[in-house]
């Protein structure tokens, strides 16, 4: 049964060096608090996992949280580059990361079997493909029925999955709706899971389409209001591009980077306070 308990507590209890740990989210509902909140607690050693790491997994690379990431794509979507993840790869500052790149249908086909408590994955989709000549991870099966040839690629089960959701209710169930993404598989694959929500209520409206995820599958639930920024919220809030565009001219440099993660991330105690900072500033830049 999952708990309320403070997102500090959340991930000092479950997140630990060396893991595996996935955080999902498909253009909203990205978990950026407790991606701070790993950073700030100094983890390191991680393989992360994400079908389409972007800031927030820029973020932990460039603290040097990450020795490894599994993903499908990767960039600062509707902007461009990953600056501190291409540095992490040429350069390997702040430290060496290796990769392993998979389809997004692989992606999603890997949760689903690590979900379905299958050992591994079938699909077509690398008919045609090089990939599999640089990711050993991608084999060939023959179809026992057809003889047809095709990919197969390991179940991911994180250790940790971290996800953000619109709702939770008292008894640790959780609500996501809108664009859902891979939320639920990685969830149900998973050994633990942490979800940021919105807010607590003490009964769940799902709207037609939505996920519930019992509490028997969440290890624990924190209640983090705007813990998805800047990514949207469904229902909540929207998306700040300005803060995208913003984080391709911070990232672009080693000191740059470092320093605002310092003052907004390492400085803040907490996800509230960092929030309070941004829009400190950003009044005052406005103003001036």
């Amino acid at each position: 049964m999952s708990s309320l308990i403070p997102l500090r507590e959340a991930v000092a209890e479950f997140v630990h060096d060396g893991q595996t740990v996935a955080l999902e989210g498909f253009t909203h509902l990205i978990p950026f608090a407790a991606g701070h909140e790993v950073i700030r607690q100094r983890r390191t050693g991680l393989t992360l996992i994400r079908m389409t790491p972007d800031v927030i997994y820029d973020q932990m690379i460039g603290m040097g949280c990450a020795s490894r990431l599994i993903f499908s794509w990767g960039g600062n979507p509707g902007v461009g580059s990953l600056h501190r993840f291409r540095d992490a790869i040429q350069a390997g500052w702040p430290c060496a990361l290796g990769i392993e790149e998979h389809s997004h249908a692989d992606m999603a086909a890997r949760y689903q079997a690590g979900a379905s408590g299958l050992p591994f994955a079938v699909m077509r989709g690398y008919v045609g493909s090089d990939l599999p000549k640089y990711n050993s991870k991608i084999k060939s099966i023959a179809c026992p029925f057809t003889g047809e040839e095709l990919a197969a690629t390991p179940a991911i089960n994180p250790d940790v999955t971290i996800l953000h959701a619109q709702k939770a209710d008292r008894k640790g169930n959780v609500l996501v709706y809108g664009i859902i993404g891979v939320q639920k598989e990685a969830a149900l694959a998973a050994k633990r899971v942490i979800v940021t929500v919105e807010e607590v209520v003490d009964t769940l409206d799902a709207p037609p389409n939505a996920c519930v995820l019992p509490s028997w599958v969440v290890s624990a639930v924190c209640l983090v209001p705007g813990g998805a920024h800047p990514s949207y919220a469904h229902g909540y809030y929207k998306r700040d591009n300005i803060f995208y565009k913003a984080w391709d001219t911070i990232a672009r440099e080693r000191g740059s980077f470092q320093a605002w993660m310092r003052k907004y991330v390492l400085e803040t105690k907490d996800f509230a306070e960092y929030r309070a900072l941004l829009e400190k500033d950003a009044k005052q830049v406005s103003h001036a």
